[in-house]
């Protein structure tokens, strides 16, 4: 049996991600899904797409680097979530970093002309391995081999104003989950 998976690779980094609400059930205050690529079609960089009540409930795109940007809304960002595909919304020219440890805690820090965006993972879970096929399902033609650490707490922050909502406990194949997780050490793919 091949150790090698037989698929084209088109995306290796990372994507952590917050989905907070007011209620556990009620409509997100905050979705917000951040990239950190290393290789793809369109080179590297970071991007954050965000839409919370802090950006009036409008999709936000910051990236330093607009043909990744741009080429995640047409490919894995516009599957996963197809709001995010639409080229009208403007990309912002941004500067990135992140501390911590993903043991306790960790932190991305999101800057433009304009904003200053913190984002931060705690009270940290234990990491799942996932791994799908990009053949399974017709309506996700990517698959994902992924280590989700869930987060059961979140903050989010625009200017120094906190985002409504938290994270809500969830379960993935009988383990515990979080609606807002670390992924790291992620590679998409696609079939030959």
């Amino acid at each position: 049996m091949s150790t090698v998976d037989p698929h084209r690779v088109v995306l290796t980094g990372e994507n952590p991600f917050i989905k907070i609400s007011e209620k556990d059930g009620d409509p997100l205050t905050t979705d917000a899904s951040f990239w950190r690529i290393i290789f793809s079609p369109a080179g590297p960089g970071h991007v954050l797409y965000i839409k919370s009540e802090l950006t009036e409930d409008q999709w936000r795109i910051f990236s330093d680097n607009i043909a990744m940007a741009r080429w995640l809304q047409g490919s894995i960002q516009g599957i996963l979530n197809p709001a995010t595909a639409d080229t009208a919304i403007q990309v912002i020219d941004a500067e990135f970093s992140q501390s911590g440890d993903m043991r306790d805690f960790w932190t991305e820090e999101i800057v433009s002309a304009d904003e200053e965006i913190s984002m931060t993972w705690y009270d940290i879970g234990d990491p799942l391995l996932v791994h799908t096929d990009p053949t399974t399902n017709p309506k996700r033609p990517v698959g994902v081999c992924t280590v989700l650490i869930p987060a059961a707490g979140t903050r989010l922050t625009i200017n120094g104003v906190q985002a409504k909502g938290e994270a809500w406990p969830r379960e993935r194949e009988g383990r515990p989950f979080s609606t807002s997780c670390l992924a790291f050490s992620e590679s998409w793919t696609e079939p030959r």
